[in-house]
């Protein structure tokens, strides 16, 4: 009863946002005050905790707003300063073929940036410039959604399994089964290497697939002729621009850990992808392209447009000027997460927003603004002002419509955030119960049994759903996880895993994550729909986790 009873507040999203499509911006204020109101008189929560909760998300959220402006910012920076012409121009020369553009945007370009900030922060790159290329604003999201998930596991330099399930695991059963006495005794960090080496093999085989998923959902829902042929007909060309990501995705994973990963391999991968797309290599004959914009539905535009302000004064920018902006946040946010001082000073006390014991409870939260990709969108904005030699003028109509853009997507955040934490929160109570994900977990699990392995992913993506990370679901359930696996004499370090590769494709779908890339292309009341186009190959993630997860284990395969 009190597993279905947590399971409740997903239901009501679920059918708020997906059923009965309303926009974020009514349905999640409902769904934050079910969930108030029923930690309260099912979890018997305090209602001073229930607040602090709500708080504390109201905080989280703000740090999400200030990432979405800083990537309208640049985005509409690059507008005015008419550099959009030239990187568009760029990609046609590359392929006019939407789904090559998708492949190398979404896939390529947006895995390499998940793996160097993590945050949402591909949507908010790859969804704008996909705009900025002519897609429609609701294709868009929906490609950045969809690649959100096999860089994921090790995105932000491997924060989900070396923070996640680092954190996650840290138990005295865990240290009593190793022999360690913390989480940084080499015998607890190869256990973790394991883990990771099993992630990286599972997001391999399954992301081999991933730009076709991208290919087929852009011509099925999105072509003039609706068609699922027309997206297999780049399926050669899909699966080799994968495999130039997977391949050498694995071989980092299972030798070098959970780091690099995301890192290393979309800059391998990305040269060649673009030779062979210039040089037609596998690629379809038959260009395809969105029917013309006026036989766009309404729902699939967005305020972004792919307007270039392009005038002869602005047409002068040449190919490199227009991607610097890009280049110097990818080069900011690879040296801040990897060069050990840079990140100790910009994540130090010193510079830290902290909020301890908020309304008198042990709740806290902070904000590394200085560390946040939002203002590393910002330094950039700064350099794009005077390499493009941008007149004041134009910088603030682009401030201007970066801050009304934003104000969309505040409310939906401020009340989804908030419901997470009430949800996350829920393991202090007074009805003495598990906390609500947990209380989840275990009742599926107990109908589950020694099928376990092909459910365990499912439950990866709901934390995910829930908290809108990897990193959080794989803290939440890690544990869980392991102790499930133990219980049914299955191969913990290959359970765990499952719950890192599902915790990845659940991002696919959390709300928080569809709210905040559709305001970085000023799209409103489609995120129900949004939610239920990428449930298609969220699915197909999670059954293909648990197809593999059952055969490493009956067959004993694995690290």
């Amino acid at each position: 009863m009190y597993a279905f009873m947590a399971f409740t507040p997903i239901l009501v999203v679920f059918v708020l946002l997906v059923l009965m499509r309303w926009p974020a911006k009514r349905a999640m204020p409902v769904a934050w005050l079910y969930t108030a109101v029923m930690g309260m008189l099912a979890w018997k929560m305090d209602l001073t905790l229930v607040a602090a909760s709500s708080i504390q998300g109201v905080c989280i959220a703000i740090t999400i707003l200030y990432i979405v402006f800083g990537a309208i910012l640049m985005l509409n920076t690059l507008t005015f300063s008419g550099a959009v012409t030239t990187i568009r121009r760029g990609f046609m020369d590359i392929s006019p073929d939407r789904r090559i553009q998708a492949i190398i945007v979404a896939f390529l370009f947006g895995a390499f940036i998940e793996g160097a900030a993590g945050f949402g922060t591909p949507a908010a790159v790859a969804a704008p410039l996909l705009v900025v290329l002519g897609f429609p604003a609701i294709a868009a999201v929906l490609m950045a959604l969809i690649i959100q998930s096999t860089p994921v596991s090790f995105g932000a330099v491997g924060t989900p399994i070396l923070l996640g399930v680092r954190t996650g695991l840290d138990a005295p059963i865990i240290h009593t089964m190793l022999g360690t006495a913390k989480f940084s005794d080499p015998a607890f960090m190869e256990y973790l290497y394991r883990i990771g080496a099993n992630v990286a093999v599972m997001h391999g085989i399954i992301g081999t697939f991933i730009p076709l998923a991208l290919c087929l959902m852009l011509t099925r829902f999105f072509g003039k002729s609706k068609s699922w042929k027309e997206g297999l007909e780049c399926a050669p060309f899909a699966i080799f621009a994968a495999l130039c990501f997977t391949i050498p995705y694995m071989i980092v994973g299972v030798t070098l850990g959970p780091d690099f990963p995301s890192l290393i391999s979309p800059l391998i991968a990305l040269p060649i992808v673009i030779t062979a797309a210039k040089k037609g290599f596998l690629v379809p004959k038959h260009v395809w392209d969105f029917p013309p914009e006026s036989q766009w539905a309404p729902d699939w535009m967005g305020a972004l447009k792919a307007d270039t302000h392009c005038t002869e004064e602005k047409c002068h920018i040449n190919l490199f000027s227009a991607w610097v902006p890009y280049l110097i946040v990818a080069g900011l946010l690879v040296l801040s997460r990897t060069w050990p001082a840079l990140k100790s000073m910009l994540t130090s006390p010193a510079v830290t927003i902290t909020y301890t014991q908020i309304l008198g409870t042990k709740l806290s939260t902070n904000a590394q603004f200085l560390y946040l990709p939002g203002t590393i969108f910002l330094v950039a904005v700064a350099f794009t002002f005077f390499i493009q030699k941008m007149k004041v003028a134009d910088m603030t109509k682009a401030i201007g419509l970066s801050a009304k853009t934003m104000v969309g997507a505040s409310v939906a955040l401020g009340f989804a955030v908030p419901m997470v934490r009430i949800f996350i929160n829920s393991a202090t109570n007074g009805a003495e119960l598990a906390s609500m994900p947990l209380t989840l977990a275990s009742g599926v699990a107990d109908i589950a049994g020694s099928t376990w392995p092909a459910f365990a992913s499912v439950i990866g993506a709901l934390g995910a759903f829930i908290a809108g990370s990897n990193t959080v679901s794989n803290m939440m359930f890690s544990l869980f996880q392991y102790g499930v696996a133990d219980k049914i004499g299955a191969a913990p370090t290959l359970v765990v895993a499952l719950q890192a590769v599902g915790g990845a494709a659940g991002n696919m779908i959390c709300v928080h994550n569809v709210v905040a890339a559709c305001a970085t292309v000023g799209l409103v009341g489609v995120e129900g729909k949004l939610i239920k186009l990428a449930l298609i190959p969220m699915t197909y993630y999670v059954i293909m986790a648990g197809i593999l997860g059952t055969l490493a284990i009956s067959m004993n395969l694995g690290f």
